[in-house]
């Protein structure tokens, strides 16, 4: 189990503890968080669930796949910490983690 914090454009956030396996877009889909939306419902087809990690978290993360790359070329408003949370899973390590959520995903 690890703590993920979601902060939303408007400043808001969320913590939720999410089980060690889970994706931190279906965590976010489970405890209804908007503004990830995992159209595709997390197979890397889709850029719904485009979120910002925190600078604090880039490196711990394993770097995006090709798939996850190409995907994040759809996205709007791109940053070098930009990721798919789809393809991040939660582990004991990302206890913590913190992703912020951009303004709109379409």
């Amino acid at each position: 189990m690890a703590l993920v914090t979601y902060i939303k454009h408007d400043g808001s956030s969320y913590e939720v503890e999410v089980p060690a396996g889970t994706s931190v877009m279906q965590a976010a889909v489970d405890n209804m968080i908007d503004g990830i939306v995992g159209e595709c419902g997390g197979s890397c087809s889709c850029a719904t669930c485009h979120c910002y990690v925190d600078a604090a978290w880039v490196d711990k993360l394993p770097k995006p796949e090709a798939m996850e790359k190409d995907m994040l070329e759809c996205v709007l408003e791109p940053r070098s910490n930009s990721r798919l949370s789809c393809q991040i899973v939660v582990n004991d390590s990302l206890d913590g983690l913190v992703v912020r959520l951009p303004e709109s995903q379409f």
